[in-house]
């Protein structure tokens, strides 16, 4: 199976005035550090708070009309963007997560009218789930990242960063089960080869980071992470994200737990903006030193704003953070 330009073009139609052309704005403080134009592509403004509609609203669009309910399995964003395209074209929705989800992604979905089944403590884990609603009560699976209509729903941000920069030498795109960066990189380097594509990913529990470092679909330990949207395995007879990650992103950083909370700080205190760990890693691998160089503007993707505020407030606070048996020490900002 293959995708193209023409997929993602598609997608674009399938999708217009639903969860398109979100806004892209400049960050004077990140432009200041980095020499360049740094510009923040924000999904937080999509109706569910997060890039997930697109990939989902596609992928349900595409489904037959006797098609009798959906299912997937999500770290919480996917869940919401497949809840609110069931709910939009009248279908039933089944969303089946781990017990690592932050409870207020869990009441998001709910509040979409989408039924929610929480198991075990890993994405494989609500994957068999929701693989088993397909086989017992005849479902339909939209993988959150492993999916055509999804990998070009994702890929219709490539096309409008171009189009409002076509001058771009730099894309920054969190990198999960690689749907995102897939569908980006793939839109980006059709319309222009030479620009850069760059997966950024939690340090610990990334899957595609370490199935694409091993050269194959690969299982990691899923562990708590500021990050929580990043979680979960690629699928070990993944098909389409990771080798479309393997060929087409320039490279992937990893930034540590601490980074990612002082991007969180600097993305408020300098931006005076809201959002999730998982959007602000490109933001992280900049501010510690890992992106080389950059002599054209840059652009990253604030993915989504659907976190607990509860722990956003003490994080911004300076305050000790909890991540399962491990604490995170707090750091007031600037300090």
């Amino acid at each position: 199976m293959t995708l193209t330009l023409a997929d993602i073009l598609s997608a674009a139609r399938a999708i217009a005035g639903l969860a398109d052309a979100t806004p892209l704005v400049p960050s004077p403080h990140m432009s200041r550090l980095t020499g360049q134009d740094f510009l923040l592509k924000l999904e937080t403004c999509q109706p569910i708070g997060a890039f997930k509609l697109r990939g989902a609203l596609n992928a349900i669009a595409a489904l037959p009309a006797d098609t009798p309910g959906v299912t997937c399995c999500s770290t919480g964003n996917h869940g919401r963007g497949v809840a609110f395209a069931a709910r939009a074209r009248g279908l039933r929705a089944t969303i089946c997560m781990s017990e690592l989800v932050p409870q207020a992604k869990v009441d998001g979905i709910r509040a979409l009218g989408a039924e929610v089944r929480i198991t075990g403590r890993s994405q494989d884990d609500a994957q068999a789930e929701a693989l088993r609603l397909c086989a017992e009560e005849g479902l339909t699976d939209i993988s959150p990242f492993d999916d055509p209509h999804v990998i070009a729903g994702q890929g219709t941000i490539g096309l409008e960063l171009l189009a409002a920069r076509p001058d771009l030498g730099t894309i920054l795109v969190p990198l999960s089960g690689g749907g995102l960066a897939a569908g980006v990189a793939l839109a980006a380097k059709t319309i222009k080869p030479s620009i850069r594509v760059i997966g950024i990913t939690m340090e610990r529990g990334a899957a595609m980071a370490a199935s694409l470092a091993a050269g194959r679909p690969v299982e990691v330990e899923e562990v708590e992470s500021l990050a929580d949207s990043l979680g979960g395995g690629i699928g070990l007879k993944n098909r389409l994200s990771f080798p479309l990650c393997r060929d087409l992103l320039d490279d992937v950083i990893l930034v540590t737990e601490e980074e990612i909370r002082d991007a969180m700080q600097a993305l408020y205190f300098e931006d005076r903006m809201v959002a999730e760990g998982a959007s602000v890693v490109g933001l992280a691998a900049v501010l510690a030193g890992r992106l080389p160089v950059a002599s054209a503007p840059i652009a990253t993707i604030l993915t989504g704003r659907n976190l607990d505020m509860g722990t956003f407030t003490r994080i911004i606070a300076g305050e000790d953070i909890a991540l399962g048996p491990r604490i995170l020490k707090g750091r007031r900002y600037g300090a």
